[in-house]
Order: C-alpha cells, then sequence, then structure tokens
C-alpha cells in the first residue's frame, strides 16, 4: 500500500509538472498572437489607408505595397498558429488517451518558437514597409532622416534581442522538463563513453523502479493516472 501510495504521488507530481509547461507555452503562444493581431492590424491600415502621392516612384509605390502586405501576411500566419497552439495543445492533453500530454507539451515546445519566427519576420517587414513609406511621402532629406532613425532603433532593437535572450537562454543540455525516461534513454543520451554505474543512470533507475507497478519489465514506466 505504502508502494502503490508513493507511485501514485510521484505520477501526480511529474503530470503537474508537464502541466505547468503546458500552461506555459499555451500563455507564450495567446502573448504572440495578440501582438501579432495588433501588428497586422497596423499594416493593414498602412495598405488601405495611406494616401499615396501620385508622383511617387512606381517602383517604390509597389515595394511598399508587396513588403507592408508581407508583414501583414505573416504576423497573420503568426497568429493564425498561436491561436490553434492555444486551442488544440490543451485540448489534446486533456482529452486525449494516455501519454498525450507528453506529446501536447512536446508539440507546444516546437510550433511556440514557429509562431515566434514568424512574429519576428513580420517587425522586420513592418520596419522596412515604414522605411519605404518614407521616401515615398516625403523629400529626401526627410526620408534619410526617418531612414538613419530607423535604422539605429533596428540595431538598438537586435542587440536588446541578443542580451535579454543570452541571458535567459537554456541550452539543449540544461534544458529539464517533466517527462519520465527510461534507463535505455538515459544510457542512450549519455553516450557508449558514459560509465555504467554513473550517478544519472543510477537517479534513472531507482526512480524508474518506484513509479513501475508489478509485473513491469525494466526500462518501462507506468502511464501517468491522469493527464
Amino acid at each position: 500500500a505504502d508502494k502503490r501510495a508513493l507511485e501514485n504521488n510521484l505520477q501526480v507530481s511529474l503530470i503537474k509538472i508537464r502541466e505547468k509547461e503546458l500552461d506555459f507555452y499555451s500563455r507564450n503562444c495567446i502573448s504572440i498572437g495578440t501582438q501579432a493581431a495588433l501588428l497586422s492590424g497596423f499594416a493593414y491600415a498602412g495598405i488601405i489607408q495611406v494616401d499615396i502621392p501620385k508622383s511617387a516612384d512606381d517602383r517604390l509605390v509597389s515595394a511598399y505595397l508587396c513588403i507592408t502586405t508581407l508583414a501583414m501576411a505573416v504576423e497573420l500566419i503568426a497568429l493564425f498558429n498561436a491561436t490553434m497552439c492555444s486551442m488544440l495543445g490543451p485540448g489534446l492533453a486533456l482529452r486525449g488517451p494516455d501519454g498525450s500530454m507528453h506529446t501536447a507539451v512536446d508539440g507546444m515546445m516546437v510550433e511556440y518558437r514557429v509562431c515566434f519566427l514568424f512574429f519576428v519576420v513580420g517587425v522586420i517587414f513592418f520596419h522596412l514597409s515604414a522605411f519605404l513609406f518614407a521616401w515615398i511621402e516625403f523629400s529626401w532629406p526627410v526620408a534619410l532622416s526617418i531612414s538613419t532613425t530607423l535604422c539605429f532603433f533596428m540595431y538598438f532593437m537586435y542587440t536588446h534581442f541578443r542580451r535579454i535572450y543570452g541571458k535567459f537562454q537554456l541550452k539543449p543540455g540544461q534544458m529539464i522538463d517533466g517527462r519520465m525516461v527510461s534507463v535505455a534513454d538515459v544510457a542512450h543520451l549519455a553516450g557508449p563513453m558514459a560509465p555504467k554505474g554513473g550517478r544519472h543512470r543510477d537517479e534513472a533507475n531507482t526512480v524508474i523502479q518506484l513509479t513501475q507497478r508489478p509485473g513491469q519489465g525494466h526500462g518501462r514506466t507506468a502511464e501517468p493516472a491522469g493527464r
């Protein structure tokens, strides 16, 4: 009875960790989707509400409209992906079969990065659109001043991005999640040169034995009681 209680408590703790990961990625997707919707609205307004002078160069006008349309489209893709992930990911974890929590969290971890990539590309197109609009709407001294300011702003934004990302970045080997791994998985990750009596393998073996039900073979983990 004590072993079964320990097993159930450990499984519940692992599921709670995965739920926190799922909530983390869902919030990230919602945040990206909100900002992407705002920028796509700005880009749409730049297409239909801007009064373009008739004397403007057709090449600049074409480039401006294409870049602005791309900014709107890319941000809408980010918005669509973020909305789908925030809806379908938790739904799979809640209503799917055994193991769906792990599938949902692993999928969200990949997809929210894709959403963020589209969002960043849309931001770049948005600034390029402002750059071209300055050369269409104003004389060249004013346009040059605006372009210089935009270039400095983009540079500072890039440096701040690198500084913040570098401060909070997790390397692949440092990332920890709530998934339970088997002894075989640990041996595969450790590589053939890892000692057989290594600390990580012993720890994994101990925890896996605690979560195995009677009659289960070594190297298999018990399926969580809930998702």
